[in-house]
């Protein structure tokens, strides 16, 4: 990341560099493996305030906002994209949503704790028949007294092992369908009836924990509404503007570990007597996976930027994802094949960012969404 930024976040991207180099690195490659984070990460994360950074100060935070939280993603997803999601997430689909919708009441009740790390958060939109089509969805929260009644099964949530705090969208009216009729609950994870389902085995981020919550009349104070009542599936689409930078900067993040292997293979590699580095053929593909990353770092720096000054940007924000997923998809199949057969063996960590890469193209919107997104957005003018 070499174009000019102010002190502040010169700052913060070099202490993410450090955590990223120091901590999540080395260990990646066995959190991989295993299947899970390692402790270590968690805490340095949480020392370092990583869990806190779309959080205002008042309430714990450090209030750095999207444009930081674009650079610490960058830097960390280079080392472990599973690390990297989970502060994402973390930040982008819970903080931010609370931090923008919630009351001041809700704001100190539940900041100081998702913004220490003392809780980490998930976001609970998809269902068994509700995945890009998130209007439709089933999950119920029924209006009894005090308290909402909350029934139902979440899938693919993200963090959903690790989680003290669940965002849950849950149809509240039911006479109405699709996109009305919806509220936002924050649900803390010690109420009686939730329990954790089924963690996914996935083909890549596989140390972040991936698991259906399943609800069973679990009864939310009716304080935990987040914004109107039967208003919140538009809180869910704001909220997936800023989670789209969130993996915008993901794929960024991998794309440049990508092209840091793919260099430093080419420079050491040597076939019919020079490194394969001085063959066109690579030289190619060096250069195009470089313009395509910096290309997809300002975008993604633009829609950080907007939503920074509360202005809408979910064109901006869709154009990120599209173009940094895809980025990330080319570098990491280009990088691949500049390692040739060593890179499909786990002998180098190329076949893990390859791995890696695909969910980008995935969650928090397929490519295909992105591209409805952006279409209607001109459309609308």
């Amino acid at each position: 990341m070499d174009f000019a930024l102010d002190e502040t976040l010169t700052l913060v991207r070099d202490m993410a560099r450090g955590y990223a180099e120091d901590e999540v690195l080395p260990r990646a490659t066995a959190m991989d493996r295993a299947g899970a984070m390692d402790p270590v990460v968690l805490d340095k994360a949480r020392e370092l305030g990583l869990f806190g950074l779309t959080c205002p100060e008042a309430h714990g935070g450090s209030g750095l906002g999207n444009q930081a939280l674009a650079i610490v993603l960058e830097e960390v997803n280079r080392a472990c994209a599973a690390t990297g999601v989970m502060i994402s997430v973390h930040n982008s689909l819970l903080c931010s949503p609370i931090a923008k919708w919630g009351s001041e009441e809700q704001k100190r009740r539940f900041l100081p704790e998702l913004a220490s790390g003392a809780r980490i958060g998930s976001y609970c939109l998809t269902e068994p028949n509700a995945g890009s089509d998130a209007a439709s969805l089933r999950v119920a929260a029924r209006l009894e007294g005090d308290h909402f009644v909350l029934n139902g099964t979440k899938i693919w949530v993200t963090n959903g092992g690790h989680a003290g705090m669940f965002l849950v969208y849950a149809r509240t009216d039911p006479s109405t369908s699709r996109a009305k009729g919806v509220s936002a609950l924050v649900v803390p994870r010690e109420l009686p009836g939730i329990s954790i389902g089924k963690a996914e085995k996935k083909c890549g981020i596989r140390a972040s924990s991936t698991t259906e919550v399943v609800f069973e009349n679990v009864r939310v104070p009716k304080e935990n509404l987040l914004g109107p009542l039967h208003d919140g599936f538009p809180i869910a689409m704001d909220t997936l503007d800023g989670g789209r930078i969130g993996i915008a900067s993901q794929a960024v993040g991998i794309a440049r570990a990508c092209l840091e292997a793919a260099v430093k293979y080419s420079k050491e590699r040597e076939q019919f007597g020079k490194p394969i580095g001085e063959f066109q053929a690579i030289q190619w593909k060096l250069a195009d996976m470089s313009t395509r990353i910096d290309a997809a770092r300002l975008l993604v720096m633009k829609a950080a930027w907007l939503r920074d000054r509360g202005e809408r940007c979910s064109r901006e924000a869709a154009e990120a994802k599209l173009y940094a997923s895809q980025t990330a998809n080319f570098c990491a199949d280009e990088c691949l094949q500049i390692h040739g057969g060593a890179g499909y063996t786990d002998h180098f960590h190329v076949e893990r960012l390859f791995r890696d890469a695909r969910i980008t193209e995935i969650y928090e919107g397929a490519s295909d969404i992105q591209r409805i997104v952006i279409a209607r957005s001109l459309q609308q003018g």
